[in-house]
């Protein structure tokens, strides 16, 4: 597919001195306003470079490209150059590019060769897996795909907590209160009964504490007993984490968490030792990081145990050594901004330059109308029945509507699931916000159902036209019929659909994918309102067909890459 920006740029590099290509591409921009035309250059940068008023420039660089065939009109508005651009051949282009690509439109070979290791959902056993929980895992799912499209090869791993204190006073409940009948037949609830219990009670015994203390570090000196119990623990929550994956079609490559790098922390500790970057403070082994204008990192606590810092120190050093990545994301909460900037900052005064490979994508917090998420006091919404609740609302809707389907069951779940998640993905990762029941099930405006219905009413209308692309001749096409203010909108939102993709991972912000096929969706259900699509001239039909089986892929594509289905039937 051409590339306009590029095209325009190298044009007007012929016409402007002491400036390349590439940083005149940077400059032009898309106007809001379709008025003022499909590209804009502003001449502001030019005035001291060409000792010139700004729009003196922009009269004379207009007069000197207007010419060129690729332009319908070019005109100077102020300090702007306007171009217009011949909108069947921009069309044509478009149409022939994702037509050419499919479902690999968007897709792109600048990640090739290279290795993306992704971070993130990472619940902690024997706690609940609830809805504080679903940023991480939709986020970092979406970027995991979006990289993987872009040529990257992705490893996405699940770094599960499952090691730390909270152990020790999971097993020191268990013992006190628990029962294995009830764990095995409920284990995420029963557990955080048990958890939120010990809490409890350790407000008037505070002895519970420094038992869980010392259950911990049996753990982490391999007690047979504490070891098998975590163990068991550990398979139990795993089998409930694994039916919300399901739910979401989520897989990862590796669910080696803070218990897999147990064996690996003394190389890591020893090496900080060797370096002379480990100080002793108040019995606690840190890394002094007050010069950088942080606290300091500890590294082992006064009791000898360690803390997650020290964990993700040996499995930063495991996957370089294993992986030998290219970056390396962690989809983690804003809460956590500090430690990562410890994290990072440690890699590098142990003299490793691929710590600035380690980028920490963080995003907002969920919180309920009265109050935040705690698990310590049992204040949690599971994500699976979030996930449930959806489904059977969606159910109901259909069910009132009448629609006239013979996959219910189906079609409410990839739905349902679909608004959950394209809710969580719609704005931008670092805002907060309150989590609230009627507005993530609220499927009107700009909605995962609507971005899904409008691909299902694309794949209505080219079934009703009886279309099949392989008998279209793409040479033939008269896109004379796609040149209307819908047709051309319609256009340059697909056109657009590369660059949000690899925008979305220069960012590691999945919600400009979500933008994007937000857009295009609205556009096409412009344009099926302002267009007769299925008319009686053949040429005119073809053109308008080809529109809408594009555009159904590309929303399709955008779909995908969000982690969510594209249904053909609604």
């Amino acid at each position: 597919m051409i590339n306009v920006k590029e095209q325009i740029a190298a044009l007007l590099s012929e016409h402007i001195e002491g400036m390349e290509a590439e940083e005149l591409e940077k400059l032009i921009e898309i106007p809001t306003d379709t008025s003022l035309g499909d590209y804009a250059f502003p001449c502001f940068k030019l005035a001291k470079l060409m000792r010139k008023a700004p729009n003196l420039i922009a009269s004379d660089i207009s007069g000197a490209i207007a010419s060129d065939p690729m332009f319908e009109k070019v005109q100077p508005v102020n300090a702007y150059v306007n171009m217009f651009m011949k909108k069947g051949d921009m069309a044509l282009s478009t149409l022939n590019a994702v037509i050419a690509k499919k479902e690999k439109y968007g897709s792109m070979d600048q990640g090739e060769g290279k290795k993306v290791i992704v971070e993130f959902s990472s619940p902690n056993i024997a706690k609940p897996f609830h809805i504080g929980h679903i940023r991480t895992t939709v986020i970092g799912n979406a970027l995991a795909n979006i990289y993987s499209f872009l040529g990257y090869d992705v490893v996405k791993i699940n770094h599960l907590g499952d090691y730390g204190t909270q152990f020790g006073k999971m097993i020191v409940a268990y013992r006190h209160w628990g029962s294995k009948e009830e764990v095995e037949a409920n284990p995420i609830k029963t557990l955080l009964a048990y958890y939120v219990k010990f809490h409890d009670e350790a407000e008037t015994h505070p002895e519970l504490e420094e038992e869980a203390r010392i259950a911990f570090y049996n753990l982490e000196h391999g007690e047979k007993e504490e070891l098998q119990l975590w163990q068991w623990i550990r398979d139990e929550s795993l089998k409930e984490f694994s039916r919300v994956y399901d739910m979401l079609g989520i897989t990862f490559d590796s669910y080696a968490g803070e218990s897999f790098y147990s064996d690996k922390m003394p190389a890591v500790i020893d090496e900080l030792k060797e370096k002379g970057l480990l100080v002793e403070s108040r019995g606690a082994q840190i890394v002094d990081l007050e010069k950088y204008g942080m606290p300091p990192a500890i590294i082992t606590k006064s009791d000898g145990t360690s803390i997650y810092l020290t964990r993700d120190l040996a499995a930063a050093f495991y996957r370089k050594k294993t992986y030998d990545f290219d970056k390396c994301i962690y989809v983690v909460a804003s809460q956590q901004d500090l430690h990562f900037q410890q994290l990072f900052k440690v890699i590098e005064l142990m003299g490793y330059e691929w710590a600035k490979d380690m980028i920490h994508v963080n995003f907002g917090m969920v919180s309920l109308a009265d109050g935040t998420l705690s698990t310590r006091h049992g204040r949690v919404v599971f994500l699976e029945d979030v996930l449930n609740k959806a489904v059977e609302k969606t159910r109901e809707i259909i069910t009132e509507k009448g629609v006239n389907t013979d996959q219910l069951e189906e079609t409410a779940k990839v739905v349902g699931i679909g608004a959950v998640v394209f809710r969580e993905l719609s704005a931008g990762r670092i805002k907060d916000y309150v989590f609230d029941w009627d507005k993530v099930l609220n499927f009107d405006g700009e909605t995962g159902p609507y971005v899904q219905y409008t691909h299902a009413r694309a794949a209505s209308v080219l079934r009703n036209g009886g279309f099949d692309i392989s008998k279209i001749d793409m040479s033939k096409l008269d896109c004379s019929y796609l040149t209307g203010d819908a047709a051309s909108t319609l256009i340059k939102g697909i056109y657009a659909f590369p660059e949000a993709v690899a925008k979305a991972a220069d960012d590691n912000e999945p919600s400009t994918v979500t933008r994007c096929i937000i857009d295009i969706a609205q556009s096409f259900n412009k344009f099926y309102h302002d267009e007769h699509i299925i008319v009686d001239d053949e040429n005119e039909r073809n053109a308008k067909l080809v529109l809408t089986f594009v555009a159904k892929q590309v929303i399709a594509n955008g779909l995908s890459l969000l982690g969510i289905k594209a249904p053909d039937r609604m």
